[in-house]
């Protein structure tokens, strides 16, 4: 029988969630819940200096609002250190570890030479091999005894065998002079005690992988499944950075962006399902794999992003939909619905959610519905409510006064209005979504009127039509 897939995502709390490392939680999240695995949480928070509470907190809350559930508790990488300390000595007390008396500025000094003379900078210890007894009486750094000749190879599922010459890897320090661990030691020992069977992290930690490997072995343990993904690029093809704009995942949440549509629009940043492009978390789950992961980096569009969330509100449940509506209200610091606002909204999400990209686009088409009388028009709309428009409004709600307020009823009531005016609807319309809502463009009139009520609707034309 084959082990559970287990997979982490182990961010360092020194900012907010970016959105390179939201996808690679996704990508982690998708492959654990596709296979029935566990997907956990670490917070290397070892860098005392750059940690702040503060940091952590908006990472969770990122992952909050993205839906990347974890199991289990969260795990604190600093809180881990004596774990980390115990597991150098073991290999320092097997042999497989030694302690390294070279001063900071004796290593220093060797690299500016070697650097001068033109020579590889790689440090190699003279106390690899020094007997016990030459040992002086001085704080020591413990150095991992790394493989001189042959080679590494780290067998990637997205990268391929990666080979890397023994040659060009170096006794790695595993505890400093003061006793504390390193933070590529402490990566082995968590993912090893928290049992990760794969590691799936973004392609700039590649070269750590045949370092890592160097414990891995030593300690005689598992070697995970590696998968190193590309990194997320801009429109211009360079590195995503703050020159793209929004980068944390909050910062999409307060821009109004759903969070099923950045789920979708992630997961498909360097990976793919054939030609796939809207897909549902379901979906997204089980056919997730590494072998769709591709080398090159992706590109960050923001305009596919808005695609991809337009279709997932159109499917979205109505109530559903209110409800992250309101949380987009709270995290970009705006009012809050009332609870008549919200229910009108509800009502109203069947004519409004299939034209709408973002939640703020959504809103900007529900204005009818949270606004209260008096409605005032903007500037477009109030020059369709003329002398002759604001007249042809009072006839036309004398006569809707006793209709059936269905669509039918009402569809067949104004365009027979509209004939017995020798016009057509359209010029109708106009003047209608002045007064219903203040706007030019809207919902159509019926689902405007139908949403409002007759009572609403009514009171609305008349104020229009004094």
């Amino acid at each position: 029988m084959t082990s559970p897939v287990v997979t982490r995502f182990a961010p360092s709390p020194t900012g907010y969630l970016h959105i390179g490392g939201a996808r690679t939680a996704l990508f982690n999240w998708l492959y654990a819940r596709g296979r029935g695995g566990k997907f956990l949480l670490r917070i290397e928070d070892t860098d005392r200096l750059r940690h702040t509470p503060e940091a952590t907190d908006a990472i969770l809350k990122g992952m909050a609002w993205l839906g990347l559930d974890h199991d289990g508790d969260i795990v604190s990488q600093f809180d881990n250190a004596p774990r980390h300390a115990e597991v150098a000595l073991e290999l320092l007390a097997s042999g497989k570890a030694y302690k390294c008396f070279a001063t900071q500025d004796e290593i220093a000094a060797f690299r500016d030479a070697a650097k001068a003379e033109g020579r590889s900078t790689l440090y190699r210890s003279p106390w690899r091999d020094a007997p016990p007894h030459t040992h002086p009486d001085a704080p020591y750094a413990v150095r991992i005894k790394a493989p001189l000749t042959g080679d590494t190879v780290i067998r990637d599922q997205v990268q391929g065998d990666v080979k890397i010459s023994n040659e060009q890897l170096d006794d790695m320090v595993l505890l400093r002079s003061d006793g504390t661990p390193v933070y590529m030691l402490a990566v082995v020992v968590d993912d090893h005690d928290m049992g990760v069977t794969h590691v799936i992290r973004g392609d700039d930690h590649l070269n750590n992988a045949a370092r890592q490997m160097m414990i891995y072995d030593a300690m005689g343990w598992d070697v995970p499944t590696w998968a190193h993904i590309p990194l997320i690029h801009g429109s211009d093809g360079k590195k995503l950075s703050k020159r793209h704009g929004a980068l944390g995942a909050q910062e999409y949440q307060a821009m109004g962006y759903p969070a099923a549509g950045m789920r979708n629009y992630l997961a498909r940043l360097g990976w793919s399902h054939g030609d796939d492009e809207f897909f549902t978390d379901a979906q997204a789950q089980e056919w997730f794999d590494l072998d769709g992961i591709r080398k090159s980096p992706a590109q960050f569009d923001m305009k596919k992003l808005e695609n991809i969330c337009g279709q997932h509100m159109a499917i979205s449940d109505d109530a559903a939909l209110r409800h992250e509506i309101e949380q987009y209200l709270n995290a970009a610091d705006l009012p809050p619905l009332t609870k008549d606002q919200g229910d009108g909204l509800e009502r109203a999400m069947y004519c409004l959610k299939d034209r709408a990209k973002t939640f703020p686009d959504l809103l900007e088409k529900a204005q009818f519905i949270l606004s209260s009388r008096p409605i005032v028009p903007d500037e477009k709309a109030a020059r369709n409510l003329d002398s002759v428009s604001r007249s042809i409004l009072t006839e036309l709600t004398s006569q809707l006064q006793n209709v059936t307020w269905d669509r039918e009823t009402l569809e067949e009531a104004l365009n027979g209005f509209a004939a017995d005016h020798d016009t057509k609807f359209g010029k109708l319309a106009g003047p209608l979504r002045a007064a219903l809502a203040g706007r030019a463009a809207t919902p159509s009139v019926f689902d405007m009127m139908l949403v409002l009520g007759r009572e609403e609707s009514l009171a609305r034309l008349n104020d229009a039509a004094i």
